[in-house]
């Protein structure tokens, strides 16, 4: 009886010592699949944010032709780093809420918990500044949106001011025709085909087709209401610059590291057809 619990128990052990080996295989290797997963998600302007190109962006937002930093037997691990990396900025845009030295501190503590060198513990650490780092991070965010906004108000109205021939909609989409197209317009229930090249209102690129060199086509409904609106007004052949403001494009939201939240957004499009 003795000999059989124990056999038992080495089983049990053995069970719970690869369960373990492969959930955390398991999860290495979900986390390594979610950037391919941003990357792929293809629908341009959905109602959520930016087409999902927040990896995208970030990764445009580093030497994109340089030299690789390390040899090729070390660039995998160099990969899951900028795996980590690009999943943390596409949920929290570090880079604009803190300044140079307080991400260096953030990197510490990063690093801390990696190697196991932290000289607190780390349970300790979060129960006694935890709440801090929200209330930190919500005044940081409420303050780098009202920011936006107000850059955003001053853009149309200085957009408005050089371009006489704009108009500003009820909705307060502002529309500038560029070249007058001849063919039909659409509607809300029509794929149409365009070009379009998306900026912030400091003239950072965050989506391109054509940067890209490649026309898109998707449903007119699916589309953010800034581009409802505007493309509604455009005619196949026809180009035009519609500026968005946030209540029409992403609003509060943002888009992780690609669109500020409270965003006001410009688009160069260019509609070639409508199915």
């Amino acid at each position: 009886q003795h000999r059989e619990n124990s056999s038992t128990n080495l089983t049990t052990k053995q069970i719970a010592y690869w369960s373990g080996r492969q959930n955390m295989i398991m999860r290495v290797a979900m986390a390594s699949g979610i950037t391919a997963l941003v990357l792929n998600r293809a629908a341009a302007f959905s109602r959520t944010p930016v087409a999902r190109r927040s990896a995208t962006f970030a990764t445009r937002q580093m030497a994109t032709d340089g030299p690789m930093p390390y040899d090729d037997d070390k660039m995998p691990i160099y990969a899951l780093g900028v795996n980590i990396g690009m999943q943390i900025s596409s949920q929290t845009d570090f880079k604009n809420l803190l300044d140079e030295d307080e991400l260096k501190i953030l990197l510490s503590g990063f690093s801390d918990v990696i190697k196991g060198e932290g000289t607190s513990n780390p349970m300790d650490v979060l129960q006694k500044y935890g709440p801090q780092v929200n209330e930190l991070l919500r005044e940081r965010v409420d303050g780098v949106m009202e920011r936006v906004k107000k850059d955003g108000e001053e853009y149309i109205e200085g957009f408005l001011d050089c371009n006489e021939e704009a108009k500003k909609t009820d909705s307060g989409l502002v529309y500038y025709e560029m070249k007058e197209g001849d063919g039909k317009s659409p509607t809300v229930d029509d794929e149409v085909e365009v070009h379009y090249h998306g900026t912030l209102t400091d003239g950072t690129v965050f989506d391109s087709s054509v940067d890209r060199k490649a026309t898109i086509k998707f449903k007119l409904g699916q589309v953010i209401k800034g581009w409802q609106e505007g493309l509604a007004m455009m005619k196949e052949g026809g180009k035009a610059t519609l500026v968005i403001p946030p209540e029409l494009a992403y609003g509060d939201a943002g888009s992780g590291g690609a669109v500020p939240p409270g965003a006001t957004l410009k688009f160069e499009v260019e509609l070639f057809k409508v199915m």
